[in-house]
């Protein structure tokens, strides 16, 4: 039977520990007991660990031998922001796929309410992110940055950078990753509801970004997200 997986929260040696929520998750919800055993995920290792004692708000772990695990291709997702209940599922559905960062990013046509309130959003869907890490079995969760403008988002360094668009009337993203050389990851640029201005493709165009298409019918900014991860995962997953 496969071992549930958790993340730490804290470890040092071979002790690792739960804390807090996630804690009294496994403690009262699951009703964890003495001796059980999980996969235990340290930094970028996972490690077999046995409860050694469970309190109210912190479960202690003992670890034993390193699980062998897989490794793919380093995707960042930057995602403008479009309506939270739609984002959040976005975000544990990328998770789950394997994204490895996923930056915020308002764009003109992000709503303005959405903008204001994003930053104290960040926590929440760093919380989703780390709970959908733990059930699809991920060594850690991906990072998700503070909310940036879009200027800045365009900055964000890699060596393939591809900006999604339902404008691009050529390039499919399936072809525009046959140019991708395995050295460094993917980032993908997704527009909110509405899409991209003309101001902005051509900002994302000079800072070396490549368009593609997803294909001809016009998708949600959820769907595009999981569909456009999905595609670069099945090209390029080692």
């Amino acid at each position: 039977m496969t071992r549930r997986r958790w993340i730490a929260d804290e470890y040092s040696g071979t002790r690792a520990f739960l804390v807090g929520d996630h804690a009294r998750h496994l403690a009262q919800v699951l009703r964890a007991r003495v001796g059980q055993e999980f996969d235990i995920t340290t930094g970028k290792t996972v490690r077999r660990g046995h409860i050694t004692s469970i309190d109210s708000d912190r479960v202690e772990f003992d670890l034993g031998d390193e699980v062998s695990t897989s490794t793919s291709v380093q995707v960042t997702l930057v995602l403008s922001i479009f309506k939270f209940d739609r984002m959040e599922w976005a975000i544990e559905k990328c998770t789950e796929l394997g994204v490895a960062c996923i930056v915020p990013a308002i764009a003109r046509r992000t709503e303005a309410h959405l903008a204001a309130a994003a930053v104290k959003r960040v926590e929440r869907w760093r919380r989703i992110a780390l709970q959908a890490a733990e059930q699809s079995r991920r060594i850690s969760p991906p990072e998700i940055s503070a909310p940036l403008k879009l200027k800045d988002a365009a900055a964000v360094p890699g060596s393939l950078r591809i900006l999604l668009s339902e404008t691009e009337g050529e390039a499919t993203l399936k072809d525009v990753l046959q140019s991708y050389t395995g050295d460094g990851g993917v980032i993908l640029a997704l527009g909110p509801e509405g899409g991209w201005t003309d101001e902005e493709l051509k900002l994302f165009q000079e800072a070396g970004w490549i368009s593609a298409s997803l294909g001809n019918t016009i998708l949600r900014a959820e769907t595009a997200a999981i569909a456009s991860l999905a595609v670069v995962l099945a090209e390029l997953q080692a």
